[in-house]
């Protein structure tokens, strides 16, 4: 099973996915005016009790994002897999690898808040629509 997270602009919704065809979506969740935020996501996992079952999440960088602490807006290490310092313009093509993130400490390279999920859970949707050209991604 895996766990589907999407935001709109009016709505946040989340779905259970079952691997294969044999069964159908189970939405799980559904809210209106919500935004994607620490705090509504840390609610929405504990109401469905995520911790006990533990799903494998499948949702776009923001949520991801969000999901593993890291702060919100335009903030210097904004990439949840490596080190990646989106303000130094100067080595963004001169510098090809950049450190992995070891371990996510909040206060630390700009994570906010403890993550909700472990890492490994993660993965991003693959949906074309989700891709913003305008906001700058690791």
């Amino acid at each position: 099973m895996s766990f589907f997270l999407d935001s709109s602009k009016g709505s946040l919704k989340s779905v259970l996915l079952q691997n294969g065809n044999k069964h159908p979506s189970i939405p799980v969740g559904y809210a209106v005016c919500i935004k994607e935020i620490y705090e509504t996501l840390k609610h929405m996992l504990s109401s469905i009790e995520y911790s006990k079952h533990s799903w494998h999440i499948c949702a776009d960088l923001k949520v991801i994002a969000v999901l593993v602490g890291l702060q919100a807006g335009y903030i210097k290490f904004c990439c949840f897999l490596f080190q990646w310092d989106s303000r130094d313009r100067k080595k963004h093509y001169i510098k090809k690898v950049w450190p992995k993130r070891q371990f996510l400490i909040p206060g630390v390279k700009k994570e906010g808040n403890d993550p909700l999920v472990a890492s490994r859970k993660n993965s991003l949707a693959s949906i074309a629509h989700q891709i913003r050209y305008d906001e700058e991604f690791c």
